[in-house]
């Protein structure tokens, strides 16, 4: 497998690594995490050789082949076919069959072989690119954001196509559902360096931070202890009498292996500025139709009302609408029938992917904050920019000097600033990483206000959607429920239902199929009842665990500033074989997780069909 040792790489006067290491397993499938700007996508080009390391080596063996998925979508050929037989080697230059195997089994059909690559949506522009890599039989894949420009539907494809993958994957999303859902282990660039566990993004983080407590306490008592010898030796340098006991404490203070200050990067501080009402229903709706053309009506008669505190989700395929209903409620566009009513104390604030376009491209970021509420304090607005990660001199930063994620946190930066008590937000959590989705996904809960939001995020979605716009075949319809109940009741329909209207049963197999399904509830129950003792079994036993390593951890924080030596070593070997088994509970839990998962999604399929 690859395997990197000792990889450095700078850019100017960032350094991104320093003497990485990391050993890639058969059959793992990793999630990459780490802050924008942490080198992640530098490190997929180190291993694909478009960069160089500084220093370090990186080893591959021999046929063992590593292939990228590829963002940009640009195809140059008339026919699916064609564009995805570009990729075909030499030796198999004109073996079609191997195309159009891969390509039905990404879901596309017979029909679908002559048409035009750029006739398909973006979801399946992205499945070429999928299959023109496939093509290659890669044993690892590079995922550097993959669920970009992907719509819901084609991000829950996706996500059973990784699972089932037979090879290696390491994978780069800010979104975290689709990321634990997929991958065996998380990876993270931390202060230079990779750290990986077994499991998911929260119980890295998890091990993270209390890594970082436990060495914080440790460092806190070592510096008391490093202040108690300095002091000593100063006393007590200059005495004859004393001197050579000073000598013997400066040669314990040149043994300690000093213990670096942690630095904790910057995260995005979200705090929406929240305008009071008196209105228990902010919008309401009515009859609202939309298209740009008289023969292609993107929506149609729907008709809401937005309680304050309510939050509503917009979802569905890209390119049906969405961000367009946004810019209508949003009175960026106007319908072509019905009426969007705002309650006269209704003030709101709008982040789209298009008003981006709209920031003065001469003002600095101060400048453009700022002037969204000019009744704000200057150290408030100020603050608004530091929070946005635009502190210092960065705030004096000219917009047209910015990249496109840049913008978009001057255009959040906007909204914190103004007083609002209706957000509409297309899209927010695009650039962002980790930390800031989750402080985003905080903030939306604290608003006291309304949201509308467009997301294809299914953990944003369960976190704060409390009804939905669901745009189908069918048009936009309302659902008054969560997204979980969504998927319960009605799910999303699949290409062969839109195709071909399943027959009803008849009587004789309505009955043969109640029967089966009896059979199978059965069969799946039996399977399940063991693991789910086992997992519970699990749970308890680590959580008591952990309650003993904290104390263990603790008293090997007091014993470090005694000087006893002797029990200091027989507890450090106590706290290992304890985290040692943490670390093995942990695993078995994941293995027991992984298969009840497993089951439970088999027979579901069976119990679908």
């Amino acid at each position: 497998m690859i395997q990197l040792t000792n990889i450095s790489k700078s850019f100017a006067k960032q350094e991104l690594f320093t003497n990485l290491n990391f050993k890639l397993n058969s059959k793992n499938r990793i999630g990459l995490v780490g802050r924008n700007g942490s080198g992640k996508s530098t490190l997929f080009k180190l291993i694909l050789g478009e960069e160089q390391q500084d220093s370090g080596e990186i080893g591959i063996p021999k046929g063992y082949r590593i292939g990228a998925l590829k963002q940009h979508l640009e195809f140059s050929e008339a026919t699916l076919r064609d564009e995805v037989a570009l990729a075909l080697s030499e030796d198999y230059k004109w073996d079609i069959y191997r195309v159009e195997k891969i390509l039905f089994g990404l879901g596309f059909v017979q029909e679908d072989l002559d048409k035009s690559p750029l006739s398909f949506s973006g979801g399946y522009q992205i499945r070429i690119n999928l299959a023109k890599l496939l093509i290659t039989e890669p044993n690892l894949l590079l995922l550097d954001e993959p669920t970009n420009y992907l719509d819901i539907v084609s991000l829950r494809w996706l996500k059973t196509f990784l699972r089932n993958f037979d090879g290696e994957v390491i994978i780069i999303t800010h979104d975290r559902d689709f990321m634990d859902s997929v991958t065996t282990h998380t990876m993270g660039i931390v202060r230079r360096n990779l750290w990986i566990i077994e499991g998911n993004t929260y119980k890295f983080y998890e091990q993270l931070s209390a890594n970082d407590e436990l060495h914080e306490k440790t460092k806190l008592a070592q510096d008391k202890k490093i202040k108690e010898l300095e002091e000593f030796i100063a006393k007590n340098k200059a005495r004859a009498s004393t001197a050579t006991l000073a000598q013997s404490k400066v040669k314990q203070l040149e043994k300690i292996e000093r213990l670096d200050d942690l630095r904790h990067d910057a995260t995005l501080d979200f705090d929406f500025n929240y305008k009071d009402t008196p209105a228990k229903i902010l919008m309401e709706v009515q009859d609202l139709s939309f298209g740009y053309e008289s023969d292609k009506i993107l929506f149609k008669d729907i008709t809401f009302h937005l309680k304050k505190g309510e939050c509503l989700a917009i979802i569905g395929k890209n390119g049906k609408g969405k961000s367009t209903l946004l810019n209508v409620l949003s009175q960026e566009l106007k319908p072509l029938s019905g009426k969007v009513d705002l309650h006269v104390s209704t003030q709101y604030g709008h982040f789209g992917q298009t008003n981006i376009n709209h920031l003065n491209l001469n003002n600095t970021v101060f400048e453009e904050v700022y002037a969204s509420n000019v009744k704000l304090a200057l150290p408030k607005a100020k603050a608004i920019c530091g929070a946005m990660m635009f502190s210092g001199d960065k705030a004096d930063k000219k917009i047209s000097l910015l990249s496109g994620g840049e913008k978009s946190r001057v255009m959040l930066g906007k909204i914190l600033a103004e007083e609002v008590n209706l957000l509409f937000l297309d899209e927010p959590t695009n650039h962002l990483d980790m930390d800031s989705i989750e402080s985003l996904k905080t903030a939306i809960h604290n608003f006291e206000g309304s949201v509308v939001i467009v997301t294809h995020s299914e953990d944003l979605l369960r976190s704060i959607a409390h009804r939905l716009i669901v745009f189908s075949s069918k048009g936009a319809e309302c659902f008054d429920g969560t997204y979980d109940e969504f998927l319960e009741k009605i799910g999303w329909e699949d290409e062969e239902d839109t195709k071909k209207p399943k027959e009803a049963p008849k009587k004789s197999e309505h009955f043969m199929n109640k029967k089966y399904r009896a059979s199978l509830i059965k069969a799946r129950n039996k399977l399940l009842s063991p693991l789910k003792i086992q997992i519970e079994k699990l749970e308890k036993e680590i959580i008591q665990a952990e309650e003993r390593l904290k104390k263990s951890q603790e008293e090997l924080i007091k014993l470090s500033t005694s000087g006893q030596n002797g029990e200091l070593s027989i507890l450090y070997k106590e706290v290992a074989l304890q985290e040692k088994f943490v670390e093995e509970s942990f695993a078995s839990l994941e293995r027991a997780q992984s298969e009840h998962d497993a089951i439970t999604q088999e027979y579901e399929e069976k119990l679908q069909e």
